[in-house]
């Protein structure tokens, strides 16, 4: 039978790595599953069994350094608890000519317009307008 000690150790070994986990997964890089059809076929292709995960790094969050055709990963504008996973169309101050609507829309500055892959099956800017900053995770 294992001494107090012993357990101690464990104990303080498992509270450690933990701490070093969560710090890394919060600043760093952290692995998230795909779901839905919206990045199709990036992601999750139609006849796929198995669901992607995707390594998300985090660096780029410390000056919002983005560009055209990044991946992201944020909070739904409509309801916090869910994250979209939607590809930067457009950045602050561009110009965006809509297709379905014959629009012209400018993007304001703290935020990017987004868009999924599978045009069919994606509720993105076109139904949301521009994504803030703020939302990015």
């Amino acid at each position: 039978m294992a001494t107090p000690n012993y357990w101690w150790g464990v104990a303080k070994k498992c509270f450690t790595v933990g701490i070093i986990s969560l710090t890394v997964s919060d600043r760093f890089a952290s692995v998230s599953r795909i779901s839905g059809h919206s990045m199709s076929p990036t992601f999750n292709p139609a006849r796929s069994y198995f669901k992607d995960y995707v390594l998300v790094e985090k660096f780029c969050l410390k000056n919002y350094n983005f560009s055209r055709g990044d991946v992201i990963i944020f909070l739904s504008p409509s309801n916090h608890k869910e994250r979209h996973v939607k590809r930067i169309i457009a950045m602050p101050g561009d110009w965006l000519n809509l297709s379905d609507s014959h629009d012209t829309v400018n993007i304001p500055q703290g935020h990017c317009w987004v868009e999924g892959d599978d045009v069919a099956s994606s509720a993105d800017s076109r139904s949301s307008g521009p994504v803030s900053d703020s939302l990015l995770n």
